[in-house]
């Protein structure tokens, strides 16, 4: 038996020696072998990225990027996102409303072996842009007469417009309808995704086509019409009788933000919906009654989100889903899917959260709730942050929930981003603002979390009127100046305010804020590629 262990050890160590040999001394010149025919396959939004299997046993790291703003000197070109790790050959992608690339390493048993790869492109965001569908309808998976058209986003997209079509349009792309074979169209789209009513325009023959582009805050284009797409009809087939819950295209990681934010694809003709959050799967999916221990629910109308009114701090799994309701609160259809997200349970004290109103909780380009996490600047940071974001607050909203939102996850670090809606009522002063800062510093001196103030950003009053048909403030400007003379004078803050002007140096750049309010991706981009450059003012 001892003859057999000793055996079987120096068999054991020889195998490691040569595996140790083949690895680090590249004998067998793996590091030379690139890895090759990476491709992206989806189906119904679902993305696998694929390469050919190096001929040695190795696990692969795929890395998650995208690109940054290019506005900030030495910065990277791209921004880690995420990893995942795989045996295979292949790996599962999340979805992402913004183009991401992708990196492949190959790992043998005493480090790398391969790689990195050249990044590899989402091809879902072409040039120029133009929504690329997730839905198809052929002769093997046809559709019903009212089916759900879906389609990747366009980033910053407020809306769309969808077209339908009796045949083949008179020419691919471009931004005009097609005079030839149209049927119908509409822009009343405020989402990636629509459920037509073919009912007037099938004829029990052919093939319908549609197609969609995306356009901006004044209708302007944002690139080019779709390729047409065919719609093989099954009249026969059920209509879809639920809404549909908008999870196509989330960043990858997703996690809701301290105040959830729940989106769906709504049905057509149908107008008042209420959403139930559940700490448990419902006893019964796509049923017509209310759960009858939901946790919380929220009637809204003509929407295509809902914001919880209250902080879901509490780590575990939480349960959501929406119907249609009529005017006697009765459920039109069913209820829709069930949808998951997870609380994760923090460290007694986290690295850093985000504090303020609607543009740290995130949504930008009118149309994007804060559930978009591009729309999100902590997406953009180089550390974990947990988003304490509420939409709406004033200086004083935020100063009013620290000990209910902050004092929870007693983060070492606190970005204070607050007061860009005090600038813009006329009843909140300069002074008024800073007297919340202050006492915002005060009750985090008091329980051992260091403040990080972050100067506001210029509006743009006029596309704030467009946007929202609300007024601002007209002394919004000198407002700004004061509160954030005194940011600067404090011992940790950032100065966001300089990068987001316009040539003439008055308002918020239409190229960062749609709405002159709310940056979008571009522009949250940008806050968290600077907040990244002062990384060193975190407490460790």
């Amino acid at each position: 038996m001892k003859k057999f262990i000793a055996f079987t050890c120096i068999i054991f160590i020889f195998t490691m020696l040569c595996i140790f040999v083949a690895e680090k001394t590249d004998v067998m010149g793996l590091s030379r072998i690139h890895l090759n025919t990476t491709f992206i396959t989806e189906d119904s939004g679902r993305l696998t990225l694929k390469w050919d299997r190096l001929p040695y046993p190795c696990f692969y790291k795929v890395e998650t990027f995208c690109q940054t703003t290019g506005l900030i000197h030495d910065a990277s070109k791209y921004h880690y996102i995420t990893s995942d790790f795989t045996l295979d050959a292949s790996c599962n992608l999340s979805g992402a409303a913004i183009p991401m690339y992708y990196r492949i390493t190959s790992y043998g048993m005493f480090g790398r072996l391969n790689g990195p790869s050249e990044y590899i492109a989402n091809p879902n965001y072409p040039d120029p842009a133009h929504p690329v569908p997730i839905y198809r309808y052929s002769s093997q998976t046809p559709a019903s007469l009212m089916p759900f058209l879906v389609w990747h986003c366009v980033p910053s997209a407020v809306c769309y417009e969808v077209e339908l079509l009796s045949g083949p349009p008179d020419a691919e792309g471009g931004t005009e309808l097609s005079k030839r074979n149209h049927l119908y169209s509409t822009r009343q789209v405020f989402t990636n995704g629509w459920q037509a009513d073919l009912r007037p325009y099938y004829r029990n023959h052919g093939i319908l086509y549609w197609r969609a582009r995306a356009l901006g805050l004044h209708h302007e284009p944002i690139g080019e019409f779709s390729e047409a797409e065919p719609i093989t009809v099954n009249p026969a087939l059920p209509f879809p009788d639920r809404p549909l819950i908008n999870n196509f295209d989330r960043m990858p990681c997703f996690e809701q933000p301290l105040y959830p934010v729940f989106e769906w694809i709504p049905l057509n003709g149908v107008n008042h919906y209420e959403v139930e959050l559940l700490v448990h799967p419902p006893a019964q999916e796509n049923n017509t009654l209310p759960t009858p221990d939901r946790a919380w629910h929220q009637a809204v109308t003509d929407a295509i989100a809902c914001y919880d009114e209250y902080p879901r701090p509490y780590a575990g799994e939480y349960y959501w889903r929406v119907r249609g309701i009529d005017a006697q609160g009765n459920t039109i259809g069913t209820y829709s899917d069930s949808e998951e997200f997870i609380v994760k349970e923090h460290d007694s004290r986290i690295l850093a959260a985000a504090l303020g109103d609607s543009i740290t909780h995130g949504g930008g380009a009118v149309s994007y709730s804060p559930s978009s996490l591009e729309y999100s600047y902590t997406t953009y940071l180089d550390f974990p942050a947990v988003n304490l974001g509420r939409s709406g607050d004033t200086s004083h909203t935020s100063l009013e929930r620290f000990q209910q939102d902050v004092l929870p996850f007693h983060p070492k670090n606190l970005l204070i981003l607050t007061g860009t809606n005090s600038l813009r009522d006329s009843g909140i002063t300069a002074d008024d603002v800073i007297s919340d800062i202050q006492a915002l510093q005060s009750l985090c001196k008091k329980n051992d979390i260091r403040p990080i103030f972050l100067t506001l950003m210029p509006i743009n009053p006029q596309s704030i009127a467009y946007a929202f048909h609300s007024p601002t403030d007209p002394k919004w400007y000198e407002k700004m100046n004061k509160i954030n003379a005194y940011i600067r004078t404090l011992p940790y803050s950032i100065d966001l305010e300089p990068y987001f002007y316009d040539r003439t140096h008055t308002v918020m750049d239409y190229s960062f804020s749609i709405d002159g309010l709310h940056p979008d991706i571009r522009g949250k981009m940008l806050m968290g590629e600077i907040i990244n450059q002062h990384k060193n003012l975190l407490q460790q």
